[in-house]
């Protein structure tokens, strides 16, 4: 008997590492609220700390990010809205849920998603292929989650053919993207491109050279030109 309780004792010491091993990555993935009091766990991106700088400069690189933010009345879940506008400052927007009103300006992302700070007011806009949602790190949950426009919409039931973990990862690359509204007004659709190769037809082969001592063969006459 006493054999059997030392075994069983010197089983649980083997084990009890591990245990412990186990409940300390547990609690080291940082999570966040979601509207509806929901835990999950935080995006790459929400994990980046807000810069709380207000002395805010925009490069051109943050400008080229502000003309894919999406702008208007964007649905989210749970019935809550959000609604961006363009700022009078160029690259800064108004994105406003509720009675919250925050002064947003694009800044770089890990991830290649377009991401959206306001170093006053503590919160981030996140901008995804599939879905959008407002966070304030100052209160350490998701203010509005699941926010989406046409566009977004369509992507996300093409993820749900083919499913990917988007938020751990940069953006899908469509094939023809979607500009946001702010974008596409005042903007002509530009023809397609045509491809390299056929650009200009293939060069007609060289003919091989006569050998030594006879006449040199007739050139045939090149063929007329046709437009498609």
């Amino acid at each position: 008997m006493k054999f059997k309780t030392a075994a069983l004792s010197l089983a649980l010491l083997a084990v009890a590492p591990a245990l412990v091993q186990a409940q300390i990555n547990q609690a080291a993935k940082p999570t966040v609220k979601k509207p509806g009091g929901k835990t999950v766990q935080k995006t790459i991106e929400e994990r980046e700390p807000i810069d709380d700088d207000p002395a805010v400069k925009l490069t051109e690189a943050d400008l080229a990010v502000a003309k894919q933010v999406y702008v208007g009345d964007i649905p989210c879940e749970l019935g809550a809205t959000v609604h961006i506008t363009p700022h009078k400052k160029e690259g800064f927007f108004i994105v406003r849920t509720g009675i919250q009103r925050f002064r947003m300006h694009p800044v770089e992302s890990k991830t290649g998603a377009v991401r959206l700070e306001d170093p006053v007011g503590g919160a981030m806009w996140l901008q995804l292929g599939n879905k959008s949602m407002l966070m304030s790190q100052k209160l350490g949950k998701r203010l509005a989650d699941d926010c989406m426009n046409p566009a977004q919409h369509a992507v996300n039931e093409a993820l749900k053919l083919n499913p990917i973990n988007i938020l751990e990862a940069a953006p899908v690359k469509a094939a023809a993207p979607a500009l946001s509204p702010a974008a596409v007004a005042g903007t002509a659709a530009a023809p397609p491109a045509t491809p390299a190769d056929a650009a200009a037809p293939a060069a007609a082969p060289m003919p091989a050279a006569a050998p030594a001592g006879t006449a040199p063969a007739s050139t045939p006459a090149a063929p007329a030109a046709t437009t498609n």
